[in-house]
Parts: structure tokens; sequence; C-alpha cells
């Protein structure tokens, strides 16, 4: 997938954007790449169509998310009757996830925006399946989408200055991805203890 989008530089924004909608159905393609790739491109090979690869970025990202929160909304508990969302899923994080939605509302899908390894799709099904207002859900996810795309693709863009060094450095490359990571974990540490502080709060 990466080869083919780098050898078609000039179309990659079309290429991200419906790999990304697939995204949206919980094909195992990952975000956080074609968030690097774009950034990749728009530093080097197609600086013309930096605003470009931007905008299919985010708007590939945004609609796929509304993707997944319908299949919640509107297949619910029967998701469990499809064996690869029932593999993919464990019922028991979405029902964590919807816990969360109650309690601390948008600061879930903000936090839970900059967590990688399929956290996302859990969100937005999980926001589906307990029926979080579709207009809600747009300006929640709009903003936390924004935030978490732009953070990473400014991240891999200021670092791809040498297209050809970056390819032949694969170390850097996945320095980027793991950058992303370590704020993902850092945002996750902070939420879990300020979750554990106020249920201490709560129990005193």
């Amino acid at each position: 997938m990466e080869q083919f989008i780098l050898e078609h530089a000039s179309y990659a924004h079309w290429i991200i954007f419906s790999a990304l909608m697939l995204a949206g159905f919980n094909v195992p393609i990952s975000e956080d790449l074609m968030i690097i790739i774009s950034a990749v491109l728009a530093a080097t090979v197609v600086p013309e169509n930096t605003y470009k690869l931007f905008i299919f970025l985010f708007l590939g990202c945004y609609i796929s998310d509304w993707v997944c929160y319908w299949i919640g909304r509107k297949l619910g508990p029967k998701l469990w009757d499809i064996a690869w969302f029932a593999r993919t899923f464990d019922r028991k994080r979405l029902d964590q996830i919807q816990r969360y939605y109650q309690k601390y509302g948008f600061r879930t899908l903000l936090i839970g925006r900059f967590i990688p390894f399929g956290v996302r799709n859990g969100l937005f099904l999980a926001a589906g399946m307990g029926k979080m207002h579709f207009g809600k859900f747009l300006l929640s996810d709009g903003i936390a989408c924004a935030l978490s795309n732009s953070t990473l693709f400014l991240l891999a863009y200021y670092g791809s200055r040498n297209y050809h060094q970056l390819m032949a450095n694969l170390k850097t490359f996945n320095l980027l991805l793991f950058g992303a990571f370590v704020v993902s974990i850092i945002a996750l540490i902070w939420y879990k203890r300020k979750k554990k502080s106020r249920a201490q709060k709560e129990e005193s």
C-alpha cells in the first residue's frame, strides 16, 4: 500500500481518502500511517498538493468515523453475530468506553483519538451503540479529529525535509510513528490517573 501510494503521488489524496473510508468498515488500514505518508509526500514529492493532501486526509478520517458510528448505531448488539467484528472488538471494552462517555463525555473522544491500534474504531462504535446524538458526535469528533490529525501531520511534515534520506533510513520513519504512540500512551496514563483520583474522591 505504501509503495503504491508513493508511486502514484499525484493521485495520493484520492488513494488515501479511499483507504481511510475502508478503515471505517474496520478494514485493517492504519490511520496513523496514512497521515505520515500524506505528510511525507506534502513535504517532499508533491508540495503543491499540501493543502489538498491534508484536506482529503482529514475528510477521509472524519467521514470514516461516521461510517463506524452508524454501523454501531444501526446494528447494535447484532454486531456480535458478525464473526469479523466479534473477533476484533471485545464487548467488555466497548461497554467500558460507553461508561467513559457517560462520565467524561467529549474528553473520552478527545483523548481516545490519539490512541492507535483499534481504539479509535471502538470509540466510534461505542458512540453509535450508545445512541449518542449524531450532531454531538459530529462536533466532538470533528474537534478531536482536527487536533489529532494536525499534530501527527505537522510532526511528520517537518521531519520529512529530505525524502530520499527518510525512505533510506527506516529508523527515522519508525521514530515518527513511535513518537505519536508515546504521546498517545502519555494521554492514556493521564486519563486513567485522573479517573482513579476522581474515584477516590467520590469514595471519600
